[in-house]
């Protein structure tokens, strides 16, 4: 028997295959067709075959000449190896084999690779942008190549993602990260070689998400946040070991058990249930606003709106529109499921079948669960609404019928526990930053901090942390790491004042001040005050794609726009000296400069006046006789106009702050 297990294990290794993982590839999702692989050093390729397996790995075609690179895999079925350095080129074929396992990637590029993360300013794709038409025409470029990694939330360090590596083209390039196309593009002309971007981000979501749990509980302010996720995690896992069941399936029995709608015959949702005895709302609303439920109150509520149907509309298929739930929701027509969300952010929009709708009065139903906080529905018009296909749209504005179920204090038994309903501490750097090790990368550029602008003290030590943190488990030295600082964003203030964004960003710089390769591109001018995602992402890729050009190229080239570094008073001025003049100071618009404020030790800002004098600028108000300190472009969204010749505008700053 013995002997029969040995030879088995035997023809497994010589298959390749994974005896424990059999589902893991032989080469890793990164090393796919149309892959971008990086230049002029030892690249890391890895992936998964049978414990003890022998692995050759190579790449291949016309030109290159390489010896294939052998590697063992481990007992956990995972494998590792280097191969080259190559210089830029392609394309090529990368093969792995394992026994008689075979993998190839074809049409492999040699270039630079870029990570692109941070949340929705990074996500935020070239379709979404200023000029896509134009720039759809412009963007046959093979050379660029792109890679998704799909959003996943995870409580423990993950290996795999799921994505493929696309072409650029003008079928393509409508779903890039658009800051990342845009540096990509210009680096591509400056570089003359390949450009593979590794687009991994979420829109919303924190830096602390995007760091190890090992990096972040060296910081004070998280060793609790992250054993509580920790924990979260360990009471999720255990639940669903003694179950045997998810969470939907857990929250589903909880409804029947302790939902009173749910659980009634007829049920809350039915057309045949009696609600004229139900109280009156106004939607849409905040449950607590409209004194529909008590302030303090959380747990399940029900709207009821009775609609009528014209005979030419009934039987169409429809769709049934009810806003944005705060927190999640089960909706129904005519008793009949229709759809279902949980997150206070999307507006729900379900499609109604067909024969569901009849002649003459219909009901749709919403059960929503409000967690915590206020709960609700909060919608524009139109997107509380039910519109039939090729028939009416009846709006659903105005009042509805409203019900409480059962308050979750109250609940006969608790909610079923689930870690994955908000993006938490190191979740994100477990399921899209450890699949991603230990890849062979140019740099990261890395555009976020708007969900971390309420912390910005805390930032500045969170933000170098997360970069050492990467830094360390890439492996490869200080690699270049490149910020985008927060675009202006918001109302605009009629007077100076104080600004948790203006010091997000002061984080932001001086995080590229202190961290060895670090790199700041500032979108101070290029925001659009009602809209927290600005649609001119070509000026983002620009300044970033100067930045690598400096920081990780080594190009003798003006790559920032003005940073302060040192004021004098004399008399009622104030002089501010700068570095990175470049061709020289100059207003962008060339009006008189605005944005810059000065205060005296009442400390009272006022905006005040300021001139360029060669390499400096002067900074007076006639109602501060002796200035203390200066401002510039500190807001939200400030007016603000000082830059460089070379048009790069100068870096937000206070003079009254500690220096780097």
């Amino acid at each position: 028997m013995r002997c029969i297990l040995h030879l088995f294990a035997l023809f497994l290794a010589a298959a390749g295959l994974a005896a424990a993982d059999a589902g893991k590839p032989l080469l890793h999702p990164l090393f796919s067709d149309a892959a971008v692989l990086q230049r002029d050093r030892p690249v890391t390729v890895w992936g998964w075959a049978a414990p003890g397996a022998e692995v050759s790995v190579s790449l291949s075609g016309d030109g290159l000449s390489a010896k294939p690179a052998t590697a063992t895999a481990g007992a956990d079925g995972r494998w590792r190896a280097a191969i080259g350095p190559f210089a830029a080129g392609g394309p090529y074929v990368l093969t792995a084999t394992a026994g008689t396992a075979k993998a190839e990637a074809k049409n492999v590029l040699v270039g630079e690779v870029w990570l692109c993360s941070g949340q929705s300013n990074m996500e935020m794709i070239v379709k979404s942008c200023k000029d896509f038409e134009a720039e759809k025409a412009k963007a046959d470029l093979p050379g660029i190549r792109h890679i998704q990694v799909q959003k996943n939330n995870a409580g423990h360090p993950q290996e795999l993602i799921k994505g493929t590596w696309t072409v650029c083209s003008p079928e393509t390039v409508g779903g890039y990260t658009a800051a990342g196309y845009f540096m990509a593009r210009r680096l591509h002309a400056t570089l003359g070689v390949p450009i593979g971007l590794v687009h991994s981000s979420w829109g919303g979501t924190a830096a602390e998400a995007w760091t190890s749990a090992e990096k972040l509980v060296t910081l004070p302010d998280f060793v609790k946040p992250v054993a509580d996720f920790q924990q979260l995690v360990a009471d999720v896992e255990a639940q669903r070991a003694s179950t045997g069941k998810d969470f939907a399936q857990l929250l589903g029995e909880w409804y029947k058990a302790s939902d009173p709608g749910t659980s009634a015959s007829p049920s809350w949702a039915d057309a045949s249930l009696a609600d004229a005895d139900w109280a009156t709302v106004a939607m849409p609303a905040l449950f607590e606003d409209a004194k529909a439920v008590p302030a303090t109150y959380d747990g399940t509520v029900w709207l009821r709106r009775t609609v009528e149907i014209a005979a030419a509309d009934a039987g169409k298929t429809a769709m049934v529109k009810v806003g944005k739930v705060d927190d999640i929701d089960a909706t129904f027509v005519n008793g009949r499921q229709v759809g279902g969300a949980e997150s206070q952010y999307w507006a729900r929009a379900y499609k109604v079948p067909a024969n569901v709708l009849k002649a003459g009065a219909n009901v749709i139903a919403v059960r929503v669960l409000d967690l915590g906080g206020k709960g609700g529905i909060v919608a524009k018009s139109e997107e509380l609404a039910l519109a039939i296909d090729g028939g009416a749209t009846i709006p659903l504005v105005g009042d509805w019928r409203v019900h409480q179920g059962v308050e979750l204090k109250a609940a006969a038994t608790p909610l079923p526990k689930r870690w994955d309903r908000g993006v938490l501490p190191t979740s994100l750097y477990n399921g899209m930053l450890a699949p991603l090790l230990p890849m062979t990368h140019a740099g990261v550029i890395w555009y976020q901090g708007e969900a971390n602008a309420g912390r910005p003290a805390q930032y500045r030590t969170l933000l170098p942390a997360m970069i050492a943190d990467w830094r360390a488990r890439f492996g490869q030295g200080d690699l270049p790491f490149l910020i985008v600082q927060l675009a202006n964003w918001q109302p605009r203030k009629e007077q100076p004042g104080e600004s948790s964004w203006a010091e997000l960003r002061e984080a932001q710089a001086f995080t590229a001040q202190t961290v060895a390769k670090a790199g700041l591109a500032v979108a101070i001018d290029i925001g659009e005050g009602a809209d927290i995602h600005p649609k001119n992402k070509q000026d983002v890729g620009l300044r970033l794609a100067l930045a690598a050009e400096k920081i990780a190229y080594g190009k003798d080239i003006v790559h920032s726009g003005p940073w302060y570094r040192s004021m004098s008073v004399e008399g009622s001025s104030v002089r501010i000296v700068f570095d990175h003049v470049g061709g020289g100071l100059v207003s962008q618009d060339g009006k008189p400069l605005t944005g810059f404020a000065i205060c005296g030790a009442d400390r009272t800002w006022v905006w005040a006046d300021a001139k360029i004098d060669g390499g400096t600028v002067v900074v007076s108000a006639a109602s501060v006789a002796s200035p203390i300190a200066v401002r510039y472009a500190w807001a939200e969204n400030p007016a603000c106009n000082l830059a460089n010749a070379d048009g790069l505008p100068a870096v937000p700053f206070r003079t009254d702050a500690p220096r780097p």
